[in-house]
C-alpha cells in the first residue's frame, strides 16, 4: 500500500522548534482566515474521496459503508470548527500553544481530522501523532491540509508507535494534548503532564466505554434487532460507542435473542473491499487473540456462547466471529472488550433500577441506549443513567458532528465533547463568545423523526485547592454557581478551615479541580494524577481569581427516535 518512514525520538525537539517558529504567524492570522483553510480542506477531502475510501478500506479494514461515513464525519468536523471559529473567536483570543494530537486507528480519518481541525481553528500549531496501524491515511490528510494552505510548521505529522507519543507529551513545550484511546494510556498522559512545571496543561481525553442498552417488554422487537446489530457489530465492534452489554427484560429475552441470532447469521463477514461485506476483520492479530481469549474465559466459566458462522475467506486475516455471550452479572465482563462481542443480561422488570445502578457502577459513561415505548421509563432511566450520549429507540453509534456532540464522563473521558460548542474554548486562554442555553438545555438540529437535546449538568464534586481565605471563597463561589458540591483542600499556612479534607482519596471522585498558583501547585498536580479512576478537568484561576464556568459543567446529549413512539396508546399510558 505504501512505505512509512517512522519518526525517531530525536526528531521530537526539532518538531517543537518548527512549531515555535510558526506559532506567531498562525496565532496572528484572523480566525476567519484560518476557517477558510479548513473549509478548503473539506472541499479537497470530498474531491479525493475515492483515494481516501481505498486507504480506509485497505489500511483500517473498514467496510465501504463505514469508509464513506468516516469521510462525511471528517468533512463535518472541518466545517463545524470553521463555523465555530468565525462565530466565537476573534483576534483577542490567545491560543494555548503547541498542541499534541494523538488519534486512534478505529477512526483514522475522522478523529484525526477532528482533533487537528479544532486545534488549528483555535490558532495553535499542531503536532499530530496518528495510530501506528494507520499512518498512510494520516499522511494523505496532512497533505490535504497543507494543500489547503496550512503551513508546514503549523501542522507536522509524526508517525510511529507509543514511544513517539510519550516523547511528545514529555516535551517541555507541549501546551495541550488531545487524545482518543484507552483509559489506561490517558492516565499515563495525565501523570506525565503533571510533571511539567507551570500551570496545568489542558488534556482532552476521550476514552473507552462499557456501553449498555436496556430493552423492556414494550419495545418493538424488529426495531431492537436492527439497532442492536448495528450498535454491537458494525465496524466489527471496534467503536468506542459500540454496544457491549444488552439488558433484556426477561419476559421478552428468549424471543429477542432468537431474532438477534437469526439476523446476525445473515450478515456476511469477509474482505471489506467487497460491497457485499457487512463485517470486516479486527485491526490486528494481537487484537483478535485478546478478544478470543475473553470469549474463551467466559465460555469456560459456564456462560452460554453463540457465534456467527465464518466463511472460507476469513481463514486469511484477523477475523473473529461476531459473538453473543449470556452473563449473569456485569461484573463478569471485567473491562472493555474492543471487538464484535455482545454480552446479554436478563433482568426482571422490578429490578430495572438495580440494572441502571450496575451500569453506572462500572465507572464508564460514554454511550447508553434505551428501547421502550413507556414515557415513564424514558424519564426514569435517562434521568438516572451516567452517560455522555444517550440514545432512545435507536442505535448507539454514528454520532453526528454538531447534532450529537460526542464524549463521555467518568472513565470514558474528560470533556468537552468533540463536535460540540465547548471544545474550542479548551484550546484558547480566554473564554469564547458562547451562546449557551440559559436553562441548561437546548435542542440541536437533526433529521425529521429525530429529536436531539443538548444538556449542561454540574460536574458533581469539585475539589477546591486553596492557599488563602480569599482564594477559597472565589473557588467555592464558582463551583457552587455551577451547581456543584465542593471539597476543600487547604494548602495555606495556619490551621485548615473547618470541613477541609486532610488528604486526597485513592480513587478520584472529582469531576473538576480548581487551583490557584502557589508553592505546592506542582506537587498537588502530581498527587491528583496519582489518584486512580477518572481524570478531572483541572482549571487554574486567572490573576483576578476568576474561574471559567464552562469548565465546571458536563455536557450530555440525548438523541430520540420520535417515530418509534407509535403503537398501543393504552400501553404508553401505563405506569
Amino acid at each position: 500500500m505504501g512505505r512509512v518512514s517512522l519518526t525517531l525520538e530525536r526528531d521530537v525537539p526539532l518538531a517543537f522548534a518548527n512549531a515555535r517558529r510558526a506559532a506567531q504567524g498562525w496565532r496572528e492570522m484572523p480566525p476567519a482566515q484560518r476557517a477558510a483553510m479548513l473549509e478548503r480542506a473539506a472541499d479537497l477531502l470530498e474531491e479525493q474521496a475515492g483515494l481516501l475510501l481505498g486507504l480506509i478500506i485497505r489500511e483500517a479494514g473498514k467496510s465501504a459503508g463505514n469508509a464513506v461515513a468516516e469521510i462525511r464525519e471528517a468533512v463535518d468536523f472541518l466545517r463545524y470548527y470553521a463555523d465555530q471559529a468565525r462565530a466565537t473567536l476573534n483576534e483577542a483570543h490567545t491560543p494555548i500553544g503547541p498542541v499534541v494530537c494523538i488519534s486512534p486507528w478505529n477512526f483514522p480519518l475522522a478523529i484525526f481530522v477532528g482533533q487537528i481541525a479544532a486545534a488549528l481553528a483555535a490558532g495553535n500549531p499542531v503536532l499530530a501523532k496518528p495510530a501506528e496501524e494507520t499512518p498512510l491515511i494520516a499522511a494523505q490528510v496532512a497533505q490535504i491540509l497543507h494543500q489547503a494552505g496550512v503551513p508546514m510548521g503549523v501542522l507536522q505529522l509524526l508517525t510511529g508507535a507509543g514511544e513517539i507519543g510519550a516523547a511528545l507529551v514529555a516535551h517541555p513545550d507541549v501546551a495541550g494534548v488531545l487524545f482518543t484511546g484507552s483509559t489506561q494510556v490517558a492516565k499515563l498522559i495525565q501523570r506525565e503532564l503533571a510533571r511539567h512545571d507551570g500551570p496545568p496543561i489542558p488534556l482532552v481525553a476521550e476514552t473507552g466505554g462499557l456501553n449498555a442498552m436496556i430493552v423492556d417488554s414494550s419495545a418493538l422487537a424488529e426495531q431492537v434487532t436492527g439497532d442492536v446489530l448495528s450498535s454491537a457489530f458494525d465496524s466489527a465492534g471496534q467503536r468506542c460507542s459500540a454496544l457491549r452489554i444488552l439488558c433484556l427484560q426477561e419476559d421478552i429475552a428468549e424471543r429477542q435473542l432468537t431474532m438477534l441470532k437469526g439476523a446476525l447469521g445473515e450478515l456476511r463477514i469477509g474482505n471489506p473491499d467487497r460491497l457485499s461485506t457487512d463485517i470486516g476483520p479486527v485491526i490486528t492479530e494481537e487484537a483478535r487473540e485478546a478478544i478470543a481469549a475473553h470469549i474463551e474465559r467466559l465460555r469456560a466459566s459456564g456462560c452460554p456462547v453463540w457465534q456467527a458462522p465464518l466463511g472460507e475467506e476469513t481463514g486469511h486475516g484477523s477475523f473473529i466471529a461476531p459473538t453473543i455471550i449470556e452473563i449473569e452479572s456485569i461484573d463478569q465482563i471485567g473491562g472493555e472488550v474492543f471487538g464484535p462481542v455482545l454480552h446479554v443480561l436478563r433482568y426482571a422488570r422490578e429490578d430495572l433500577g438495580a440494572v441502571v445502578e450496575a451500569i453506572n457502577a462500572t465507572g464508564y459513561g460514554l454511550t447508553f441506549g434505551l428501547h421502550t415505548r413507556l414515557d415513564e421509563t424514558i424519564a426514569e432511566v435517562t434521568g438516572r443513567i451516567a452517560a455522555g450520549n444517550i440514545y432512545v429507540n435507536r442505535n448507539t453509534i454514528g454520532a453526528v458532528v454538531g447534532v450529537q456532540p460526542f464524549g463521555g464522563r467518568g472513565l470514558s473521558g474528560t470533556g468537552p465533547k468533540a463536535g460540540g460548542p465547548l471544545y474550542l474554548g479548551r484550546l484558547v486562554r480566554e473564554r469564547p463568545a458562547l451562546d449557551l442555553p440559559p436553562d441548561g438545555t437546548a435542542e440541536l438540529p437533526g433529521p425529521v423523526g429525530e429529536r436531539n437535546l443538548y444538556r449542561l449538568h454540574p460536574r458533581g464534586r469539585v475539589l477546591a485547592a486553596a492557599h488563602s481565605q480569599e482564594g477559597m471563597a472565589a473557588q467555592m463561589a464558582a463551583a457552587h454557581a455551577a451547581g456543584n458540591q465542593v471539597d476543600l483542600l487547604w494548602l495555606g499556612e495556619g490551621p485548615a478551615p473547618v470541613g477541609a479534607i486532610a488528604a486526597l482519596p485513592r480513587i478520584n471522585p472529582y469531576g473538576a479541580v480548581l487551583i490557584k498558583p502557589g508553592p505546592n501547585t506542582n506537587a498537588l498536580m502530581q498527587q491528583i494524577a496519582a489518584m486512580e479512576g477518572p481524570i478531572p478537568l483541572i482549571q487554574q484561576g486567572d490573576d483576578q481569581g476568576h474561574y471559567r464556568p464552562d469548565w465546571l459543567v458536563e455536557e450530555q446529549t440525548v438523541s430520540i427516535n420520535t417515530t418509534a413512539a407509535g403503537g398501543n396508546a393504552a400501553l404508553m399510558a401505563q405506569v
